[in-house]
């Protein structure tokens, strides 16, 4: 997994690789300039008229060490040089005399034409880099409204201008199209409120030490497709639907048996070796007729959930899609809660009663799922002011209720009780639509089942929910995508 680190630690992480490897620092950025060209050639020509805006940091020590590079490589490059409070570090007056014989430097240094970056094609922005502590003010923050005001393509070296690394930021900042960052993610980019001043973003590792990567603590991962892999039990040659776990949904109400239908479809999609649908009466047909593999349990009402089926036989339980929450269905999920000694999945209207009802929180057993969208955990917890508090919430309800928590939407994030949180990269715009939801509770109920742990569940089930969608986004494209196409592409997402 992919840790990421701290404004500080990668500070840090530079020198120890300066002094570990040995390496000097304006080698190192030379090494980092190379991996910003290499990815830059393979997407744009050189008919395109590239602009670079530099600050006087080591991030605008970048910005110098690229053009050089660009320039070699035939572009047309044009510089600007941002002179405001900030000095200039050794590595940026380095590379500053390696260009100055080569092509022009402009200088920035009091209130600009708006139109001065407005000849380019592509911008690229090495103002500020990742040790930006706080709001860029004057002229920085003129030639930030400078870049955004252009039609250009803008291109971030490391992170955008302005972009704190892991708090909140404010003032200015610049809006990239695409993003290169060195050796790892940094937390912005994985958060609603910045990650869309990132753009589309790629890491390129540069060998930064790896001993230092080893052993800096962390609570924020990125997983990857690897990690998956080592999660993902192994099937034996003379292993039966036994072995695979019985799972129990309780799904579905009136008008909302679909959300029974996906929710186990996806479970079965999953590997589980046998499924019950508890449901109300009027869902009887429609679940048999829909989801012929799976058994259905019939509830004493019509409408909706108000009984407790015998729990004991069950390796996992699935609580939440399309219950509603008519006061029967209450009353039924308290007592399910209060009975259960083995832990569940909440999703939906089940997390819906229970931010109505927090009494109900603490009867939650240790090691269950709750995969809630923003809203829906901000009605179990309060609400928030920025991302950061909101992971910070999200942390504090995992370790309180000894439970996993899934915050859904771009990079959902899973909190462990123990602190960590696990950033989903997987997914697409496509996927927010209804149901998508209830085929990520089928799924997750579904390892569940098989014995994996609740966190390990809410990994792979994010990572994999998310990868059907993405391939099913590339057959199909994201306007038209549905839920029950997350489905279909369940088989071959888990051929991981």
């Amino acid at each position: 997994m992919l840790k990421i680190l701290t404004s500080l630690q990668i500070k840090e992480l530079d020198a120890q690789t300066i002094l570990n490897e040995p390496v000097s620092s304006i080698d190192l950025m030379e090494r980092a300039c190379r991996a910003f060209t290499f990815w830059f050639t393979a997407r744009f020509t050189t008919d395109k008229r590239v602009g670079i805006v530099c600050g006087t940091g080591n991030n605008g020590g970048d910005g110098l060490g690229i053009a050089r590079q660009l320039h070699a490589e035939g572009y047309d490059v044009k510089v600007w040089i941002v002179r405001g409070s900030m000095p200039e570090t050794e590595d940026f007056k380095t590379n500053l005399g390696r260009i100055r014989a080569k092509f022009p430097v402009f200088e920035i240094r009091s209130e600009s034409d708006q139109n001065l970056f407005t000849d380019r094609a592509v911008l690229i922005d090495a103002v500020f880099g990742s040790g930006l502590s706080r709001a860029a003010e004057g002229i920085y923050e003129q030639v930030i409204g400078c870049i955004n005001k252009t039609h250009a393509i803008k291109v971030a070296v490391d992170i955008p201008s302005g972009l704190m690394a892991d708090q909140p930021s404010e003032g200015a900042i610049v809006k990239a199209d695409f993003t290169v960052a060195f050796q790892l993610p940094k937390l912005s980019f994985l958060l609603p409120q910045s990650g869309g001043y990132v753009g589309k973003w790629q890491v390129f590792d540069i060998g930064l030490d790896q001993h230092y990567l080893t052993d800096a603590p962390s609570n924020y991962f990125l997983t990857e497709q690897s990690d998956i892999q080592k999660l993902l039990h192994t099937r034996s040659k003379f292993d039966h639907k036994g072995k695979f776990g019985h799972a129990l949904l309780m799904s579905g109400s009136y008008g909302k048996m679909g959300a029974a239908v996906l929710s186990s479809r996806a479970c079965l999609r999953a590997g589980v070796g046998l499924l019950t649908v508890h449901a109300p009466k009027c869902g009887y047909e429609i679940l048999q007729t829909s989801v012929p593999e799976a058994m259905v349990s019939v509830d004493d009402h019509e409408h909706f959930l108000t009984s407790v089926p015998d729990l004991k036989n069950y390796s996992a339980i699935g609580i939440g899609p399309g219950i509603g929450q008519d006061k029967k269905t209450v009353t039924a999920l308290a007592k399910i809660l209060e009975s259960l000694d083995k832990p569940v999945v909440l999703d939906a209207d089940a997390l819906n009663i229970l931010g109505a009802n927090r009494e109900l929180i603490h009867l939650m057993s240790k090691g269950s799922v709750l995969t809630p969208h923003p809203k829906e955990f901000e009605r179990l917890t309060s609400p928030w002011k920025t991302d950061f508090e909101r992971l910070q919430k999200q942390s504090e309800f995992a370790a309180k209720t000894g439970t996993v928590v899934l915050v859904k939407g771009a990079y959902s994030a899973v909190a462990s009780p123990d602190g960590k949180i696990f950033f989903n990269s997987t997914g697409n715009p496509g996927m927010a639509t209804g149901g998508s939801g209830d085929v990520l509770t089928g799924i997750i109920t579904g390892l569940l089942a098989q014995g994996y742990s609740g966190l390990d569940s809410a990994i792979i089930g994010c990572r994999v929910h998310g990868l059907a969608g993405d391939k099913a986004a590339a057959r199909l494209g994201e306007t038209g995508l549905i839920a029950p196409d997350i489905v279909d592409y369940l088989p071959e997402a888990f051929r991981i």
